[in-house]
């Protein structure tokens, strides 16, 4: 293998290939696969749930092929260029530091400065990847090459350094790093054991890919409109510029959302590897069963967040923010982060309140492009503590009814990652304001 070392394992599977998923997929699935993949490799449940929320900040800004990004400009009015590569300039810097964070969440100091050069490999690679994409290239592929480029570089690292002490779980012996008797594996017998992530990325991919995704709405997704909501809602200055009737649809997408991407690339692998079709039943019979708590859970936390929305309680919560006047850099941060921990969507928080950012913006002589890419920034840390978030890492790691324990562990992280970008924001509005950047043209 690449390596034994936990902390390593971490930093490749919750970190890279987390981030891979979030590019491709989105919207919480890289929490359930990679967490799911974190079991597989020994992992402790409540590990493979905490720190893989932790682990998703940094890439959900363009998640799901860039739609976080792509919902800004549309409802912000601003260029799509200049919005992903000022969010590029803010969350790589983020980007380096959430690694190192992963590692000491699980870790004592001296245990994780043990894996330093590591961590810099995989933070490095990854934000000097994530700015060069959304400054010069697109907003759609940002996250997938980011974790493309820093799994690999990783991985050929690897070959060359290991820590002196491999680091293992409680229940696991330590060893040191050259211990005899490594377990070799056959290419094929390696191939067959990563056939099912490769399955998976395949299909989510794909899943993802707009043309994709627009030719299998347009075929087979039924749209209602909500009686008595339906454009009930009006949304009005200052979260607006001008009225603003609320749509209230229902999409039933049961063939172009991500889970079913996810439901066939398991049969795919599933029938590959040998697992007949009566055995394949009988597991996903015992997956709904074991989800159906979580599944009500998720379904009450999504009517919860579009009560939220359609009560116009979201809004008096952001204007709340746009009253701290110099400080609105930091705070305006913390509303984006607001608006994913009720939403569970950087996405969602970015079309509630990216007119606001720049309303406010303006009335402050603040540069909205600045403020309305910190909306999305400052979201990306709200997303662990989201409650949809929450229940689909308790679920796919085996831990429904634990999910009070595992917000209160990743709040603070929250919130203190929160006010890192906070920080970072204030800092390109008062001392750095030339680098925020305008009239850039790069390919969409």
């Amino acid at each position: 293998g690449i390596t034994a070392d936990r902390r390593l394992q971490l930093l490749m599977v919750a970190f890279c290939f987390g981030a891979f998923i979030e590019g491709a997929a989105g919207f919480g699935a890289p929490v359930a696969i990679a967490g799911a993949f974190m079991i597989g490799l020994g992992f402790k449940p409540f590990h493979a749930a905490a720190l893989n929320l932790l682990a998703n900040t940094s890439p959900v800004a363009w998640g799901a092929i860039g739609t976080p990004v792509h919902t800004l400009a549309a409802v912000s009015g601003l260029p799509e260029s200049d919005l992903s590569a000022m969010i590029g300039r803010i969350l790589p810097i983020t980007g380096i530091i959430v690694p190192f964070w992963l590692v000491r969440a699980m870790v004592s100091w001296s245990e994780t400065f043990e894996v330093l050069p590591a961590i810099l490999v995989v933070g490095v690679s990854f934000s000097v990847t994530q700015y060069f994409w959304s400054n010069h290239v697109d907003s759609n592929l940002v996250d997938i090459a980011g974790g493309v480029i820093s799994l690999f570089v990783t991985v050929i690292f690897l070959r060359f350094w290991q820590p002196k002490r491999i680091w293992r779980l409680e229940h696991e012996r330590a060893a040191p790093a050259a211990a005899p008797g490594v377990r070799r594996h056959t290419a094929g017998q390696i191939i067959k054991a990563w056939m099912p992530f490769a399955i998976l990325s395949v299909f989510v991919l794909v899943w993802g890919l707009p043309a994709v995704k627009g030719a299998m709405n347009r075929a087979t997704t039924p749209v209602w409109d909500v009686p008595y909501l339906h454009l009930a809602v009006t949304r009005a200055a200052p979260v607006v510029t001008k009225l603003t009737p609320e749509a209230a649809r229902y999409d039933f997408n049961w063939l172009s959302a991500t889970g079913t991407g996810c439901f066939f690339a398991a049969i795919v692998a599933g029938l590959l590897l040998g697992v007949g079709p009566v055995q394949l039943a009988k597991i996903f019979w015992y997956t709904l069963k074991r989800m159906k708590l979580a599944v009500i859970a998720i379904s009450f936390m999504l009517g919860l967040g579009f009560t939220t929305r359609y009560s116009g309680l979201d809004a008096v919560l952001g204007l709340a923010f746009t009253r701290t006047g110099w400080l609105f850099p930091f705070f305006g941060t913390f509303l984006g982060w607001l608006g994913v921990a009720l939403t569970g969507s950087d996405t969602s928080s970015n079309a509630l309140f990216g007119s606001l950012q720049r309303i406010t913006a303006q009335q402050l002589n603040l540069d909205p492009v600045l403020m309305c890419a910190a909306n999305s920034a400052g979201g990306v840390m709200g997303k662990m503590v989201d409650a949809q978030s929450i229940c689909v890492a308790t679920s796919a790691t085996n831990q429904v009814g634990n999910e009070g324990t595992i917000f209160r562990w990743v709040f603070w992280h929250s919130v203190a990652l929160g006010a890192v970008v906070g920080v970072i924001v204030l800092l390109y509005a008062y001392v750095f304001p030339g680098a925020v950047p305008h009239g850039l043209t790069i390919v969409k």
